[in-house]
């Protein structure tokens, strides 16, 4: 009896196990939104600032501009907002870029300000694990890092 039990119980627990791992539910990154005060100004900033892809706006009403910011996430943003507001810099986006010095290069020949954690302007904040950062704002006051971090690109 011993022997047929033991074999039975294994494959129960396998079983439930692949069972369990079905019934799990994914979620999974989709888009992020913001809303702004000038469209035309916080498009060019996302294009040509900050390097991201310009894809389909699905509405076509004139209201709306959506990036791409990874394999199949976007950045949707919305127009509509009656002035910029203040934001904390903890509530922010991340990209991350494969030279970090080159995107300040960027930064420097377009003179767009930035600077670290802290708020030292044209400073970089060295992190702990050895990734690098900058912190910017767009043109609605939307705080960005942007960071080096090589794990994004593996």
């Amino acid at each position: 009896m011993k022997r047929i039990l033991i074999p039975l119980v294994f494959v129960f627990i396998a079983v439930m196990n692949v069972q369990a791992q079905q019934n799990k539910a994914v979620v999974l990154s989709n888009h992020q939104a913001i809303y702004v005060t000038d469209l035309k100004k916080a498009a060019a900033f996302y294009a040509d600032i900050i390097g991201l892809e310009q894809v389909d706006e699905p509405f076509k009403i004139g209201k709306h501009a959506w990036f791409k910011t990874g394999p199949k996430t976007t950045l949707h943003i919305i127009l509509g907002a009656d002035k910029p507001r203040e934001y904390f810099k903890n509530n922010h986006m991340c990209f991350s870029v494969p030279s970090l010095e080159d995107f300040i290069k960027k930064l420097d020949a377009k003179q767009v300000p930035y600077e670290d954690v802290n708020g030292k302007r044209s400073a970089i904040t060295n992190r702990v694990d050895g990734v690098k950062q900058i912190w910017l704002q767009d043109p609605d006051n939307y705080w960005i890092e942007i960071n080096n971090d090589p794990a994004i690109f593996r």
